[in-house]
């Protein structure tokens, strides 16, 4: 049986602590993207996740850093795109590969009505309007009412666990 650790270490930070535990949570990799400011943004995210069914809602965790940070803060609708197994050059190019217009040359790029981003084939895309927000330490919660749902192909998600891409299947 593995030993179980006392959390945390001697000599190792809570916030160490706590990034080594959370590599064991595997999450779908997913695509943020949103239409601000005349431009197109995107960001591979892990942090995203359900919220309620009535109504219908995400939130989305966003890092002070991230240069989808000021669209979100100003209110940008957003789309969450879950990705499948073989769209890794797309999450690598949306979490900081390439910047700006560039994160969208991989890939079949549609927009919503009201201009969101979303990706044609991902497994599923989710079109929010953007409802509220909260800031909190290093990262805001953003949280969308889903107003249009697309779901592409049979359920086979791109899942990052333990520092590293992996998937559900075989």
């Amino acid at each position: 049986m593995a030993e179980l650790r006392a959390v945390p270490q001697i000599g190792q930070s809570l916030a160490d602590a706590m990034r080594f535990g959370l590599r064991r949570l595997g999450k779908a990799v997913v695509v943020v993207t949103c239409w601000h400011a005349e431009r197109r943004w995107a960001m591979t995210a892990t942090a995203v996740s359900e919220l309620s069914m009535e109504p219908p809602s995400l939130l989305v965790c966003v890092n002070r850093s991230a240069s989808m940070f000021e669209p979100l803060m100003a209110g940008a609708n957003f789309c969450v795109n879950i990705l499948h197994a073989d769209q890794l050059a797309i999450s690598q190019a949306c979490s900081g590969a390439v910047k700006g217009e560039a994160r969208f040359r991989e890939g079949r790029w549609d927009s919503g009505a009201c201009g969101t981003p979303y990706l044609r084939d991902a497994q599923a895309s989710f079109l929010c309007d953007h409802e509220t927000h909260m800031e909190y330490g290093t990262h805001a919660i953003v949280i969308g009412a889903v107003r249009e749902v697309y779901t592409h192909g049979d359920a086979d998600p791109l899942i990052y666990l333990d520092g590293r891409y992996t998937r559900a299947k075989g």
